[in-house]
């Protein structure tokens, strides 16, 4: 494992063109991936970057691929491989961010949901860094838009939730397509058994530079969990959001019908609530995210297939409505928040058959979830047998606190 020798930017000595653009962005101080990567891949080695989302893994790389680029080139030198459109979309915009006073890099994202004429006009004025994902990223080779002749680097960022969404075989794919003495840098937040698959096939003597450690969630996280009843999730839920009153909390459900049915009762309550899954339309995605974006709407409740790449700052609490069906999961979860040194809530709601579950993912996310008593939330609710919740003056005051 590579210690971490820089501390600031300023000890990279970066070329002008990238100080610039670093200092626009307010960047001074090195995070801990960004030390013990970029001079690793400045040096031309595979890495294998163990950092969770929010890190400062796109600088970590994007600094060292600027600068390796060749001068005055029009080939494509370096692409970068995402699990979701959305996680492409923000990479690139990070990428263009650091390329702004380096006239020879043009930045092309190219991904599914975005008509494909515009991104061949793109890739005709000559790409040299394509961010994309594997599906439309082999649309391109096959259509003959992408040539890797002169590629030198690629990079796996969120390679094990490219795994999970079932992306190795095209991963496999897109990579025995280019050049062999190519340089390979895979990220991921976790290091599972398939990753290590990969790095052996395709990666030359990696070097680790592992910031997770042995804690794999957050110290800033607070984390807690609160035991009830099926038919107490919504109330609790409710209570949560009313209790803390974040700017903005990512609710997650297991299945897309869940997602609909508690923004559809998160709505009737007066709350300003979107959903974000799998059967949604791009457009209808893409609306959902700005309105979480811009504020207006607070609650974004989403599955872990459509909140994979999510990269949102300032989310202030998670929910865990339904308790994560994998460990990872858990992880990848709670990762949303307390990004870049900033402190988050994540609570999860368990019911008691879960108990053993959640022992289970502590184990595995190395973590202690504190237990949290509903008595201890104000604005208790009265529930019937049947799960019908009567409104109280505290979801009143929600229902005006959240629509004004």
């Amino acid at each position: 494992m590579n210690t971490m020798q820089h501390k600031r930017f300023d000890d990279l000595n970066l070329s002008k063109e990238l100080q610039h653009a670093v200092a626009d962005m307010g960047f001074e101080d090195l995070t801990p991936i960004q030390s013990g990567a970029i001079p690793l891949i400045l040096d031309g080695k595979d890495i294998i970057g163990q950092a969770r989302t929010g890190t400062g893994k796109t600088l970590a790389f994007g600094i060292p691929m600027l600068e390796l680029l060749a001068p005055r080139g029009r080939r494509l030198e370096a692409l970068v491989l995402c699990p979701t459109r959305e996680l492409a979309v923000q990479v690139s915009e990070e990428l263009k961010r650091l390329a702004r006073y380096k006239t020879d890099a043009h930045i092309v994202p190219v991904y599914g949901g975005q008509p494909i004429q515009r991104q061949l006009n793109s890739l005709k004025r000559g790409a040299r860094i394509v961010v994309g994902t594997p599906g439309r990223i082999m649309d391109h080779m096959n259509r003959g838009t992408l040539i890797f002749d002169e590629l030198t680097m690629v990079v796996l960022d969120e390679a094990d939730r490219m795994l999970d969404m079932g992306f190795v075989d095209d991963m496999k794919t897109i990579l025995w397509a280019m050049p062999e003495d190519r340089q390979t840098l895979l990220f991921s937040a976790t290091i599972p058994r398939s990753i290590m698959d990969l790095t052996r096939k395709f990666q030359r003597d990696p070097q680790v530079v592992n910031v997770a450690g042995e804690q794999l969630t957050v110290p800033e996280v607070e984390q807690a969990y609160f035991e009830v009843k099926p038919w107490m999730k919504l109330d609790v839920l409710c209570r949560l959001i009313d209790t803390y009153s974040p700017t903005s909390s990512l609710v997650f459900c297991n299945t897309k019908r869940r997602v609909d049915k508690t923004v559809k009762d998160l709505q009737i309550r007066g709350y300003r609530a979107g959903s974000l899954h799998g059967d949604l339309t791009q457009s209808r995605r893409d609306n959902a995210m700005l309105k979480f974006r811009t504020g207006q709407s607070r609650i974004l409740v989403a599955t872990d297939v459509a909140a994979r790449g999510l990269d949102v700052d300032g989310i202030e609490a998670v929910i865990n409505y339904d308790l994560p069906q994998d460990d990872q999961h858990y992880i990848h979860r709670i990762g949303r928040t307390a990004r870049m040194g900033k402190s988050g809530r994540a609570f999860t709601l368990v019911v008691p058959q879960e108990l053993e579950r959640l022992r289970e993912i502590q184990y595995c996310a190395k973590t202690r979830i504190p237990r949290r008593s509903t008595s201890s939330l104000p604005g208790q609710q009265k529930v019937k047998s049947s799960g019908a919740a009567f409104k109280t003056g505290g979801q009143a005051q929600a229902r005006r606190r959240h629509t004004n």
